[in-house]
């Protein structure tokens, strides 16, 4: 019957070799980012009822702030809500990522990978709550600096949070630096010694990353994402050499 060739196609994940077909793949790949879809809607809508807490939380460095039209605070907890829920949903992404990717491993590396997904996300949030209370403050403090009695700081509430997510996501995945180096090291992609040689290149390459990612093209914003890739790196690099012995 069409009903049962149909649902046929759509399970013959396995070919003769036992291993999952294209169309397998695709089923599974599809499978999983609707589960992470999910995730991300659920947490985003129950993230909502607590977005004026959030809010209050985010604003915190600035203080007092405006909103210049009637629908802007309105999206404004729309977008925290979702950078909320993002954030609340991650281990479950994470996970559907390193499941994905997980089969196509041996068993010794799967044993790696199923630490991944916990460590991975401890990085991230350390790198959260690094940039929010180190260097957001510091960064509002020195772009305050330029106040004067003719030149006074009016924040949007809109145009604020943009800034705080745009300085916040990436210190979240820079955090998870010395994560990428140790997996790469323990395959055997590379060695202290690599790293150690490329150092010079990391340095150059830091304040490039700085300059893509900060949102401001200031040397100061720059310098504060740029700092923390350079020390991450030696973090790594001695993990390697000391720890991996690799």
């Amino acid at each position: 019957m069409p009903d049962k060739t149909a649902h046929h196609h759509i399970q013959a994940e396995q070919s003769d070799t036992g291993e999952m077909s294209f169309i397998g793949h695709l089923e599974e790949l599809r499978r999983r980012l609707i589960i992470c879809l999910i995730a991300v809607g659920i947490s985003s809508a129950v993230s909502y009822f607590y977005a004026q807490e959030l809010v209050h939380f985010i604003t915190a460095p600035a203080g007092k702030l405006y909103y210049m039209n009637p629908a802007e605070a309105f999206f404004t907890y729309l977008k925290v809500s979702f950078f909320a829920g993002f954030l609340v949903s991650l281990p479950v992404i994470l996970y559907q990522i390193w499941s994905f990717i997980v089969p196509a491993l041996t068993a010794n590396e799967r044993t790696v990978v199923n630490l991944l997904v916990p460590v991975s996300v401890v990085l991230f949030f350390i790198g959260l709550a690094f940039s929010y209370y180190l260097v957001l403050p510091a960064g509002i403090k020195f772009f305050m600096g330029f106040a004067t009695e003719d030149l006074q700081p009016m924040f949007s509430l809109g145009q604020y949070l943009s800034f705080v997510i745009s300085f916040l996501a990436p210190f979240g995945f820079i955090f998870e630096l010395p994560l990428f180096i140790l997996v790469l090291a323990k395959f055997g992609f590379v060695s202290s010694g690599f790293l150690i040689l490329k150092r010079k290149i990391v340095l150059v390459l830091a304040f490039v990353i700085g300059a893509v990612i900060s949102p401001t093209p200031d040397v100061f914003s720059q310098t504060m994402v740029a700092v923390p890739v350079i020390l991450l790196y030696e973090l790594s690099v001695f993990i390697v050499k000391y720890i991996l012995r690799k």
